[in-house]
């Protein structure tokens, strides 16, 4: 019996989670991440955002939607670095996860241990339809995993897929509407001129 009671006595006292938002380009991943911490701040918790240096296609230091959703954030060059920028915060939000090293992943359980609650956005794809850096790991050890859908600009069907309009071979291309488009999985299969 003590041990069940010291069990829930330890779950109430961390009350660390991770949570990951996933899906393709145009799914509203950072728009669901800034309202899941803009109800953070109506309940007055403390948070910290976090994003990669080389994000910089709005703002170099906000995260910000495709609607013009911003929200103030931290750049951060490695996935180490928001351990020491964290500080007490009780809730920790991280966008654009693909783009951080592998080393992800610990760094989150590091936080959710803490009793921190970790709230992470990112592709699950890359333009290839593969697994994307550390999104993998993060979803196999998140409590929740939200994946939102874009609309397929071909058929109007639920898109999964980050279709690349320019050519290219490097994995990560930083671009918009004029380099990206969410596809369903048969258009996005399809060659279309």
């Amino acid at each position: 019996m003590q041990l069940t009671e010291d069990v829930f006595k330890r779950k109430n006292e961390s009350g660390g989670s991770i949570e990951v938002i996933c899906g393709s380009m145009f799914s509203g991943k950072t728009e669901e991440l800034i309202r899941r911490i803009n109800r953070v701040r109506i309940a007055k918790l403390s948070f910290q955002i976090f994003k990669p240096k080389k994000d910089t296609r709005y703002d170099e230091k906000a995260v910000v939607s495709h609607n013009a959703n911003a929200i103030t954030s931290i750049p951060v060059d490695k996935s180490a670095t928001i351990l020491l920028k964290a500080g007490h915060s009780q809730v920790i939000g991280i966008d654009e996860a693909q783009f951080f090293d592998d080393k992800l992943p610990d760094v989150c359980n590091i936080l959710a241990h803490k009793g921190v609650r970790v709230i992470i956005a990112g592709l699950d794809m890359d333009f290839k339809g593969r697994p994307f850096g550390p999104m993998p790991a993060l979803m196999a050890i998140a409590e929740s995993v939200t994946k939102v859908h874009a609309v397929c600009v071909i058929c109007g069907s639920q898109a999964l897929y980050s279709y690349r309009k320019v050519p290219g071979k490097n994995r990560i291309l930083l671009g918009e509407k004029e380099s990206y488009e969410p596809r369903c999985r048969i258009c996005y299969n399809l060659i279309i001129p």
